[in-house]
């Protein structure tokens, strides 16, 4: 769930034409909780959109890491 909502996210932050726009909040609202860790370890000048791709490639390669570790470690 946490790539599908930062995938969302960086797709509805690319398509959206306000930056102020309540489909853009939630999806900040949301995946806040995913992304402040990832924002700690990032370059303190990064943007949000950075912030987010950081996120969505952590997430996914530990995802990735749990599909591997459940197929060939814990048989």
């Amino acid at each position: 769930m946490a790539v599908f909502y930062l995938a969302l996210h960086k797709i509805i932050a690319r398509w959206s034409r306000k930056p102020d726009s309540k489909l853009l909040w939630f999806f900040a609202v949301i995946t806040a909780p995913l992304t402040s860790p990832v924002k700690k370890w990032s370059n303190p000048d990064a943007t949000d959109d950075q912030i987010v791709t950081y996120a969505l490639i952590f997430y996914g390669l530990v995802w990735m890491l749990l599909i591997f570790a459940g197929r060939y470690w814990l048989k």
